[in-house]
């Protein structure tokens, strides 16, 4: 029926089984789940770590983001074009799953969800490797399922043909580009490049896309050391040592969560940051953590239009003001993904076939989302790659500030790359098109 079953995936490590968490829209409880399908509400399940190492910088933020958008939804206080209530005019029920366990501890809730909970979405996940393991039995139940988070470039694929499986953040490719032409603009000299990746498929893929990347807009540079780790070690003593020795000036890292943060501290405390500027690809998820134990100049993203990089538009200006509201902090990249991914949900369910107020049947919805295009908190989705599963955004780097008066971190010098200068054409490979030299590309 589909080409995913054929794929297999590269799993990480299975965290500690954390105790699955529900909310009830938000006051949904486990009873009488069975009738979920009959009570005429539009129930969605949520995937996100809620316990382990990702859990405060992506987790959190992320869960935080759709009770926000929920919330509002029900109430209909949202800007248009998501001022009608719910969706499609039914109330929004949410079931928030915790995504730690590992990748069959994901597949098992998952199928839960889908077949005991009554969900009609879900939307979820930040590992690539439950991403790869969730899509193909998403396509097995057909399921409607949002991925908000995940970048492996694995996901789709010419052997792979998704229905109902759609990713509304940006592959993991684009980051790589974008940070290489970020790197190209603003440090045109920089020759010695290390790196330092977590290793499984996302680090991976993140380096020797960065790498085929620098090739191609800065031929003079060279890979002096590449360091991968094995995810959440915690620890990179031995690691930093390594990079120190082979005094690179440009020190490139996927790290997230956090593993992001701790390398963060331990090479800015060990000096490895004071002579090689790290680019974090990640990195704008910590921004208001780093303060002045991370050094000004440090380049980081926020894997898309995303967090601090985020336009001035009506549905961010409303997003940005209820989340600091209801939890004290500005929203950062994770929750504006969160939200993007509520809200395409959202545009698609409404513009399905369906009686009002009754929820579109998933593969109603899943033919609205194929190749939509959505206004979002990071301004205008298309949906078009993947044959109209994969959304294609610009993204955009800057330099983190830290000002010790007001004890605020900030991103300056911010450079922003077209969606069409850094997303390969549909139908072709990242690596692929990289390695041509971005034919097509249309950058500024």
């Amino acid at each position: 029926m589909n080409n995913y079953k054929n794929s297999v995936p590269h799993y990480r490590k299975a965290l500690p089984l954390a105790l699955a968490i529900a909310t009830a829209g938000l006051t949904t409880a486990f009873t009488g789940a069975a009738m979920a399908a009959e009570n005429g509400k539009f129930r969605i399940g949520v995937v996100t770590f809620l316990s382990g190492p990702a859990a405060g910088p992506f987790g959190e933020p992320s869960a935080n983001a759709a009770k926000v958008l929920v919330e509002a939804l029900n109430k209909g206080k949202l800007p248009a074009p998501y001022d009608k209530l719910g969706i499609n005019g039914a109330e929004i029920e949410m079931v928030i799953i915790d995504e730690a366990g590992g990748a069959a501890k994901q597949v098992e809730e998952f199928r839960n969800l889908v077949q005991r909970q009554k969900v009609d979405a879900v939307v979820g996940y930040i590992s690539s490797g439950d991403c790869l393991a969730i899509a193909p039995v998403a396509e097995e139940l057909g399921a409607m399922t949002v991925f908000y988070d995940c970048g492996t470039s694995q996901l789709f694929s010419e052997d792979k043909t998704p229905q109902f499986v759609f990713r509304t953040s940006l592959d993991a490719a684009v980051d790589n580009i974008g940070a290489a032409r970020y790197l190209a603009k603003t440090r045109p000299d920089a020759v010695r490049v290390g790196g330092i990746q977590q290793n499984y498929a996302w680090g991976q893929d993140s380096w020797n896309d960065f790498v085929l990347s620098m090739a191609q807009v800065m031929p003079k540079s060279q890979v002096v050391e590449s360091q991968m780790p094995k995810v959440f070690q915690g620890q990179y003593g031995a690691e930093i040592s390594a990079l120190s020795v082979k005094r690179p000036e440009i020190i490139h890292s996927s790290f997230w969560g956090g593993d992001m943060e701790a390398l963060v501290l331990q090479a800015n405390s060990r000096g490895l940051l004071e002579d090689a500027t790290a680019v974090l690809t990640c990195g704008e998820s910590a921004l208001a953590r780093y303060k002045d134990q991370a050094p000004n100049g440090m380049i980081i993203g926020g894997r898309g239009p995303f967090g601090a990089f985020a336009p001035q538009n009506p549905l961010n200006n409303w997003f940005t003001e209820a989340y600091q509201s209801a939890y004290k902090a500005a929203p950062t990249y994770p929750a504006s993904k969160m939200a993007q991914a509520i809200l395409g949900l959202k545009f698609a369910a409404e513009n399905a076939k369906a009686e009002p107020g009754k929820v579109p049947a998933p593969i109603e919805i899943a033919k609205a989302f194929k190749g939509a295009t959505f206004e979002s908190v990071s301004g205008t989705v298309q949906m078009a790659r993947a044959g109209g599963h994969q959304a294609m955004q610009g993204i955009a780097y800057g330099e983190y500030h830290y000002d010790k008066a007001s004890k605020q971190g900030s991103v300056q010098n911010v450079i922003a790359f077209a969606g069409e200068c850094v997303t390969p054409p549909d139908g072709t490979s990242a690596h692929d098109w990289i390695k041509a030299g971005f034919p097509g590309a249309q950058c500024n």
